[in-house]
Order: structure tokens, then sequence, then C-alpha cells
């Protein structure tokens, strides 16, 4: 056995180290004062490291990437006090070269001045020259890697950290004239990702001297629109700082770059005052001082194009100096700066600035510019990209969303929601038997009564709407007894302790079920014999019951920016003396003990439990608390908290598996979490939904995007839901007894695959029986969808209900709710692997197989949900969030995908060879592309999209006309998506993976956006069905079933119009006759089932009296804000 060190070597006084072989799992061993973490990394090299975690060592198969570059993307340079030397970052290493340049034609080479896996940018000279202030995300003294401040000498020696920030992180540094002090941009997040910046001021040793606080110099206007780019004045007396200063408090995308939306400020640093100091139509952002001060370069867009400017100090005159910049990222997030850092020649006669792809030399006198040269030759670690395969349809599968799970308070069954209906299982191992055997509705919210011999449930019918009711706790009865007179949108539905009353939460509806009866909500109360209904509270959701009959409790938010300060109140049966009992800051869950003694509560996804003490005011309960005893349950997620009857357990679900704890306060807060025995298994596996008999679909144009290729005239046959055969139509048998679909020509392809798709799942928890946004999907070819933001438990028993054949939907896989990096209740807490491994565990138990980093702030938490992933065999899908430097490290890292475009709006040579032959997928979601006007509004200009047919006969009048009817109008140069897709045509061309995602923008036609758009950047209309077919199912590992037309494959298939061909011209994608969805096949104008003389039902707004009378409410989503996806609450 070898021993050798990883990263910087053992953290001082830390006294751990770590053993390392390929297996991604830790084993911590205690010895004496030390500890040994074992983790198994590839080939079997074992290693020692410090505490912590080490950016520079990743977790995964490493290999070794060759760049071979002369041009780069965004790169931030600056020129040394003396003029001779040009320092400059390129892919996450700093590099130095003569001001004339280097590109080896005399032998001279940029030199490396960092390298490693950690990703080091924004390199600034110290006003002697002797040392490079840069940002980088590599380990520090915390044992954390996110963007701090370090410097080092210009020889390469002397690497110091400067600042160490673990959530509020800093970038863009600058020196104060006299090379003592720094400042840098801190970022700020609160409810949203996005966040906002501060400038801070720094000493230059100010970890060594234990000054890391620093000291504040502006403070932040709001919490989503930026301030950045911090720069001295020559004589130290002023920072300028570029500010987001368009209207609102929010963040917004696709602002107006013709307008004004970011301004320079400039502080006074003496007196303490702010001066507004460039302004105007364009913009003004990166503010860069002369060498003596008189004048200000600055960036401001003129019209399409991104110009350098000079601003007179004296005079205020502004001149326009070069018009060739890239396209700056004022209409985007851009926490790394809004274009990269430039320099000013001492002699103040040019600037040097990076530009399309090249480092300039730009004469201020007549603009002129000329290239400053370098070629570089390196390497860079990488490691490679996660992709597991997914089987998509076994013949039997677990069933393991599993909704409102109870054990009924005698301990003897357990009921739930599962597939729509309800289910009841005997205690400790029988057999899940559904409650009814109706077919009319679905059920919703079962609970017991507290003797435990009836069921109060709620029921959903997309005609008739929902009802409470009542049943015997048996299963198999025809239907439980209605008790509200009156047809509504009802939740939660609790028995009080006597069972004389039935207390519920009345809802509305208007997106994805009818507006009727969506007037008078909040909590209700009716008679368990049934009756009239009296709502006893507007506010409050959730009631339940304590020991009293008289008394409800029930939750109530109060949300504001510092937390969501959920409280658990109770009031009489007539609404009146209300009280708070207790409040937490980020807690989604409460629940009383039947004997009124113990509360239960959910934060952070983990279960906790506390006694019930009544202390005349609101007690403030969470993990860590103090005022009361508070005991975490188990160290694994939970839902659907409850406790047992005689209130001596308290039980909750993960999953299909159920666990209990019993009641106990013995445990203390220094003690690890009581886990409980193993899970019991509560689910049940059900067949794989398929249809019966042989269908052929005979004599058409297939386009297989298989080993196949182009079959001219083929045909193909299917039982069940698999393809038997396929083939030329002469070489191919069709059975006697099949069903034949006569092609005549038509052109035939794989389904769609849509692996970015938006779309509200329930409403309140509620699942239509038609869902319009899956229908619209089928009706557009998309037969496969993969949401990578959505409600957890909405989506997941949507998707089981597709695949059992409960509803009509595509095949729905997604990441449920995202791994979220900001402030929130549903905020996945990350700072270590075992975090990791927390998060993804409880995803993995409800069935996804991708979880999606939303936005983690530092790179060593998206390292650790990657190294999770591998344990755990599942994939990440990340979200960059418009900063390039994220996503380009979410390239080295392995993940398995970006999700949404690159920032910048051209990318070169370097980003590609750093990409190539990764495997890490693309999805550019070119409809909601950053940087400029996007491709939705792109589609609403050019095509009048409230007078399409079919998307007349699938989206609610309510969403179509107000978002297509009234367009706006720009150049087509404004249009962003174009160009960004040429970034996309480029990784097609170089053998990369590229898939198209539409976002849930429009549902069902945004699909052929993004495939539009791909065009529109350069792809073949081939290249762009392949990207809307097989590349998605190769992306999500789906591609053993799905992607291609081929033998053993699933039945998911789209036929075009007769005389419609989109490999020639690709919008002819929509013009789809029918649909084959696992077998079965559509008329996709109307989604009737082929060959069936019944048209489907109607969806609620094209049945009389459905007009809405109210704006509705919208359901879970992206997390982005995009105006016009349904994104619900924002993040």
């Amino acid at each position: 056995m070898v021993l050798q060190p990883v990263g910087a070597g053992l953290q001082e006084g830390t006294g751990e180290f770590m053993l390392s072989f390929y297996n991604d799992a830790r084993i911590t061993l205690a010895r004496g004062g030390w500890s040994l973490v074992v983790c198994l990394l590839w080939g079997g090299r074992l290693a020692l490291a410090a505490s912590g975690w080490d950016v520079d060592r990743p977790m995964g198969p490493q290999w070794t990437q060759q760049i071979d570059v002369v041009e780069g993307t965004w790169i931030h340079v600056d020129v040394s006090p003396d003029g001779q030397q040009i320092v400059f970052d390129l892919l996450g290493d700093l590099y130095l070269m003569p001001v004339t340049g280097a590109d080896g034609r005399d032998g001279s080479v940029p030199r490396k001045l960092t390298s490693g896996v950690a990703w080091d940018m924004q390199p600034r000279f110290s006003p002697d020259g002797a040392h490079v202030a840069f940002t980088s995300d590599r380990q520090g003294k915390s044992g954390r890697g996110g963007d701090n401040i370090w410097r080092i000498a210009v020889d390469g020696t002397q690497l110091r950290q400067v600042t160490n920030e673990t959530f509020r992180l800093l970038n863009g540094p600058d020196w104060s004239p006299d090379g003592r002090y720094l400042v840098a941009r801190k970022h700020f997040t609160s409810r949203r990702s996005l966040g906002a910046g501060e400038m801070w001021l720094y000493h230059r040793d100010a970890l060594s001297l234990n000054a890391t606080a620093g000291v504040r110099l502006t403070s932040r206007p709001d919490d989503q629109k930026d301030v950045n780019e911090p720069a001295f004045s020559p004589d130290g007396k002023y920072l300028y700082y570029s500010q987001d200063v368009s209207p609102g408090n929010t963040f917004q995308y696709n602002k107006d770059s013709n307008q004004q939306i970011y301004a320079i400020q400039r502080l006074d640093l003496a007196r303490g005052e702010t001066e507004r100091l460039v302004t105007g139509a364009g913009g003004a952002c990166r503010p860069t001082p002369s060498p003596d001060g008189k004048r200000l370069a600055f960036v401001r867009r003129v019209g399409a194009k991104t110009g350098l400017h000079l601003f007179d100090l004296d005079s205020g005159a502004v001149r326009l100096v070069y018009d060739g910049l890239e396209r700056d990222m004022q209409e985007t997030w851009a926490i790394h700066g809004v274009y990269p850092g430039f320099a000013w020649m001492p002699d103040g006669q040019a600037i040097v600035i990076w530009a399309k792809g090249k480092i300039r030399r730009i004469n201020l006198a007549d603009g002129k510019a000329r290239v400053i040269p370098f070629h570089i030759q390196d390497e860079r670690q990488m490691t490679r990209s996660l992709r597991v395969p997914v089987e998509v349809a076994p013949e039997n599968w677990d069933v393991r969303m599993l909704r409102w799970v109870q054990v009924s308070p005698r301990a003897d069954q357990v009921v739930y929601q599962a597939l729509g209906h309800i289910y009841l299982r005997a205690l400790p191992d029988g057999r899940a038997r559904r409650l009814t055997t109706q077919s009319d509705h679905f059920e919703f919210f079962p609970r017991f009564s507290r003797d435990g011999t009836q069921i109060v449930y709620t029921t959903w019918n997309d005609n008739k709407l929902g009802s409470v009711r009542v049943a015997v706790a048996e299963p198999g009865q025809a239907e439980g007894r209605v008790v509200t007179q009156r047809p509504g949108h009802y939740g939660h539905p609790v028995f009080s302790p006597d069972g004389q009353t039935i207390v519920f939460e009345r809802r509305g509806g208007g997106h994805l079920t009818s507006p009727l009866w969506s007037r008078d909500p909040g909590i209700c109360r009716v008679a368990a014999a049934g009756g009239r209904a009296e709502r006893i509270s507007r506010a409050g959701f959730r009631p339940d019951f304590g020991a009293e009959s008289d008394r409800v409790y029930y939750l109530k938010s109060q949300s504001d920016k510092s937390g969501d300060h959920l409280q658990y109140c109770s009031m009489d049966l007539s609404g009146n003396e209300q009280r708070v009992h207790y409040t937490s800051l980020w807690a989604t869950d409460y629940r009383i003990s039947p004997d009124r003694k113990w509360i239960a509560f959910i934060e952070r996804f983990r279960v906790y439990l506390a006694p019930f003490v009544d202390a005349g005011r609101p007690i403030a309960v969470g993990p860590g608390g103090k005022g009361i005893p508070v005991i975490q349950a188990s160290q694994q997620a939970g839902d659907w908290i409850h406790f047992s009857g005689d209130s001596q357990r308290l039980h909750w679900a993960l999953g299909s598996q159920l666990y209990s704890h019993r009641l106990s306060l013995g445990a203390t807060q220094s003690e690890a979490p009581p886990e409980p025995s193993q899970g019991r298994q509560i689910g049940f596996q059900v067949a794989q939904d398929r249809p019966r008999g042989t269908l052929a679909l005979v004599g058409g144009r297939l386009l297989t995007m298989g080993p196949q290729g182009e079959i001219s005239d083929g045909s193909v046959v299917i039982e069940g839901n698999r393809i038997v055969a396929i083939g030329p139509t002469g070489d191919v048998k069709i059975p006697q007894d099949a069903r034949r679909v006569e092609l005549d020509g038509r052109t035939v392809l794989p389904g769609f695959v849509d692996t970015h798709a938006h779309g509200a799942q329930a409403a309140a928890g509620i699942i239509p029986q038609r869902n319009w946004i899956d229908y619209a999907r089928l009706a557009f070819g998309v037969t496969t969808i993969h949401d990578p933001s959505n409600d957890t438990h909405s989506i997941f028993a949507a998707s089981e209900m597709a695949r059992a054949g409960v509803i009509v939907a595509p095949r729905t896989f997604s990441t449920g709710t995202i791994l979220y990096g900001a402030a929130g209740a549903n905020k996945a807490e990350i700072d270590s692997l075992e975090d990791a491994l927390f998060h993804l565990r409880r995803m993995q138990a409800v069935g996804a197989f991708s979880v999606k980093s939303y936005n983690q702030p530092r790179r060593d938490q998206r390292q650790q949900v990657i190294a999770a992933a591998r344990q755990l065999g599942m994939m990440v899908v990340p979200e960059g969030g418009s900063t390039l430097s994220h996503n380009l490290t979410m390239i080295v890292d392995g993940h398995t995908g970006i999700e949404h475009t690159l920032s910048v709006q051209t990318a070169y040579d370097d980003v590609f060879d750093l990409w190539r032959d990764t495997g890490v997928g693309y999805t550019p979601t070119l409809s909601v592309a950053y940087g400029g006007l996007a491709g939705e509004q792109y589609w609403y200009e050019v095509d009048d999209l409230w007078l399409h047919p079919r998307l007349q006969s699938f989206i609610p009048p309510h969403e179509l006309v107000p978002r297509s009817r009234r367009r706006n109008k720009a150049p087509r140069e404004d249009y962003n998506h174009i160009r960004v897709a040429e970034i996309a045509q480029r990784v097609v061309a170089e053998g990369g993976l590229v898939q198209a995602g539409g976002h849930g923008q429009l549902n069902g036609i945004c699909t052929h956006w993004e495939m539009w758009s791909f065009v529109q950047g350069g792809m073949t209309p081939l290249q762009a069905l392949r990207c809307g077919t097989l590349n998605g199912a190769r992306y999500l590992g789906l591609d053993g079933d799905l992607g291609s037309l081929e033998a053993g494959k699933l039945a998911d298939l789209v036929v075009i119009e007769k005389g419609y061909d989109p490999a020639l011209n690709i919008r002819h994608s929509e013009r789809i006759d029918l649909v084959v969805a696992n077998g079965r096949v559509f008329d996709a104008r109307r989604m009737n089932a082929w060959g069936d003389p019944a048209p489907r039902d109607q969806f609620y707004w094209q049945r009389d009296g459905y007009g809405l009378s109210q704006r509705p409410a919208h359901s879970a989503g992206c997390s982005c804000q995009r105006v016009g996806g349904r994104i619900g609450r924002g993040r």
C-alpha cells in the first residue's frame, strides 16, 4: 500500500486523514484523537487528504483533456504596472505573457501561473506588479471550496488565501492604490438564488491577521438586482462600481438593453456619499479608470452591439471608441461581472481588452484594434460524466409514491393513496387492496377516524368536481358515502375525536382543474352524518384535532424574506379564540398527538419531535432549538408524520417505507438521532400498462434514428407496447390478426423526448383525470418528458399513474423538487458527502433516478452531489444559473449535463476543447435563452399562435391568448437565442450530446420551438430531429428502450401528415397526424383513440359555463421565474 498526499496536505490541528479507493463509499474510524476516512476512488489509488473537501480531488474516474487554442471565451485581462506583461484567465487557470503576445512563433508561449482542477479567474496585478489577486474556488482554510479572493506572487510562489467565506462568496478583486487592501464583490441571496452584490474591503493579509470579516463599503438596495465590478480610482478617493438600476426591486430576464439597465456609481470613500456617475440608454458597466484618473472606460450596449466607451470625468463627455466587443450580460444574471475585466496601458493611450475570442489592444485615438496573440497548449484534469442506464418499462415495478400515509389507531392496518386511489394494507404483512372498487373518480387525502373504524377522504372527477366522503375502514367497498352537499375542490379532511364532525379544506381551481365552485375557500366543517358545510376560517390549511373535539388545529404561513415562519394555530369550531402555539423558520408540516402532549414537525426534510406546551404565546421550534426539548426522530427524511392512536409512537413514511419511533425525550441534542428499526415495506407491485394485440404501420418513410437509418418504404410491427419488427415493407411479415395503419408514404419518427419539460401535475395535491398539459404534449408528438423541477409528490404520483395506465400522459420522469441552494423551506443544505447522500436517498426513495443541483453556491457542494449520485447510481442535471464558470466546472466535474444555455453569446475553441468527448450533455432551453430576447418571444412574433387549431384544442384560452395575441416586435439580431443556438450546433458537429428542452413555455409546441431554433443556429433539420429524439433518450440513460425505431424498443412513434417532411423543413415537425404512445394510437389533432368512434371527454373550458371569474393559481414548475412559463411560486 502506497500513501500519497492529496491537495495541500494536512490541515493544521485537524488530525484527520482520508484514504481513498474507488467505490465512492466512506468509512470513518475513530482511533484516539484521529479520524480515518476511507474513500474508494477510481483506479485503486490510495490517497491521504486533509479534513474537508478538496475541490482538486473530485471523486470519480479521472482523465486528461488536451487543450490547444489560440482563442478563448470570456477572458479577464490585466496589464502589469510597467506595461510589460499581461495576466489573463483561460479555462480556470491563470497565464502570464508579454504585452506583445506569446503565440509560439518566436518560441514564447504564455507562462502558467496557477493550475489544478480548482477554477481561478479574474486576475488583477498589485500596484507594485509583484503579486496577482484572483478569484478561486479552491479549498481554503474552512475546508470548503467556493469563490474567495486569493493572491500569488508573479513567479508562482507565495499562494495566499485572503478571504474565507463559505456562503457569502466573493469575486472580482481590485487592489487599493497603496497595495494594502483588496475590494471584492460579496454575493448575497435571499429567497432566490439570483442574489445581489455588495462591495467589501479586506486587508491583503486578512486571513493571517484574522481579519476575514472585512469592511462593508456599499449596501445592496434589494436582494435580487446586482451590484458588481468594483474598481478604485488611482488616487484611492473613490470606488467605482456598476449597478442594475432598472425599475423595480426584483430581477427580470429579457430587460430592454436599449434602455438603461446598469449605471456606474461612484462612492466617495471619505464622505461615504454615492453619486450616480454614468447613466443613459444602453446602460453602463465595467468601470475602469485611466491611470491619471481623468477618464473612465466603460462598456455600453449600442443597438445589438456592445461598445467600449470613454467618459471624461471633468466635462462628462462620452465617446464610443470601439463597437466590436462581445455581447455584454446586462440582460441576464452576471455575478462574475457584466463584462470581463480589462486594463489601460500605463501611458493611457490604449486599452487591452478581450473581445470576439481574442485579446486586443485598442488605440484610443482612432479606435483601431490589433490582436495580442497567444497560443496555449495545455491540459485539464477531468472527471468522466455520469450516466446510468434506466429500464423504462419493466414487466412489473414497485409503486413508490405513497401519499398521505397513516397507520390506523389500532396499528392493525395502514392507509395511503397511490395510483389515483386509496389503498389499505393490513399490518404487519398484509397485501395492499383498494378501499373502493369504483372507477368514476380519483380519491385523495385519506384519514382514519379516532376509533379506526372509518376513513374520511376526498374525491375528484373532472366533470363532477370533488366531494368529501366517508367509508368503512375495510377494502373492497363500492364507494364511500358523500357528506358534502355541493361539489368543490376539497382536501385534508379529518374527524373530530368524538367522530361527530369533519373539518376540511376548501380550495379553488382554474389552471389544471375547473374554476367552478372556487369561491369561499378556507377551513370548513360539516357533520359526519352529512349536511351543509360551514366555513369557519378563511385562513389556514391542513386542519387537525388534538384531544378535544371543540378545537381545531391548523397551519398558517407568515412568510417573509427571512423565513416561512410556519405557525401551528388553533381555534374553536366557530373560528373564534384563535391561538398561535408554535412557529418555525422553515418547518413544512406540524402534527399534534391525540393526547395533546406532543408535537411533531418536519423541517429541512427531517422529522422532529417536541412536547406540546401551552405558553400563552408562540414557541419557536426548530433543529437546535433550546427553548423546549427538540429531538430528531430519524437520520433519514420523512413525509406524512402522524401519531399512533395511544400517542406512544410517531410514524412517518418515505416512499414506500413506513417508519416508527417510540416517543421519548431521553435522547439529547448531542447524541446521534435515534434511527428507527428498519423501515417496513408497505407498497406493492403493479404490472406495466400495455395494450393487447398486434399493430402494424405499413408502407411509410421511416426515419429510425437508429442503425437502419432512413427506410424509404418501411413497415413497423408492434406487439403490446414494443416494436417486434421493422424494416423495408417487403421484408417485414405482417401478422394476419394485426390492426393495420396504412401509412401511404407518410413519414414516421420516434416519439419526441423533451428533457426539460415543466408543467403542473396537480392542483393542491389533486391530479386531474385529464391533464391538458399532458394531452398537449402528446398531441405534438412528445411521448417522453423529464421535468427537472416539480413538486415531488405530485409528479411522481402522476408518473406512476401514467405507467399503470390510469391516466393518459407521456412517459414522465423528473428530479422532483430541486436541490436548491438559496433560502427557503426546500433548501437542500449540503456541507458534506453525507449531506448529499441524505438528499439523493430521499429522492431515490420516491422514484427519482436524477436530481437537479440548482445553484448550490460552492463548488465542493456541487461535487458532493455528483459524488453521492455516483455512489447511488443516479444522475445529476445541474442548473448553472447563467454563470459561465459554474457551467464549465460542471463539465470538468463530470455532471450528466448542463441545463439552460451558456451565458455567453459565443463559445470559442477553448470551451469546445474542454467539452469535447466528455459525454456531458447540453439542454440549452432556447425558448428561455439567457442574455437577450429568447426563443419564446420570437415564435410569438412570427406565428399567430392564438389562432393555432391544435393549441386551441389543448391549451386553455386564458393561458394561450394573453401570451400570444399581442406580441412584441424586435429586429432579428435582438433575438439572442439564434446566436446561442450556434453553440449547440457546434457541440453536435463535434460529436457532443445536445437534446431538446422546451421548458414548458407553451407545452407541446415549445419542444418544436427548440428544434426549430436549433436549425436557426445552423443544425440540419435531421440533426435537430435527432436532438429531439435519440439524443434526449441517451442523455437520460433511456436509449435502451426509447429514442429510435428498433426492434425490442418501446413503441413510441409519431406519424407526420401526408405531404410534409420535417427532414427537409423542420417547421413540419409539428404537422403530426398520429401519435403512438406506449403502443396505443391516437389521432393527434384531437387525441381521440384511433379507430374508436367515441371522442375523448372535453376539457373543463370546453364546456358551457366554465368561464373564469378570477385569476387561477399556478402550480410548481421551474424556479427561474420566467415570464410565460408555468412556474408557480418563485424561488
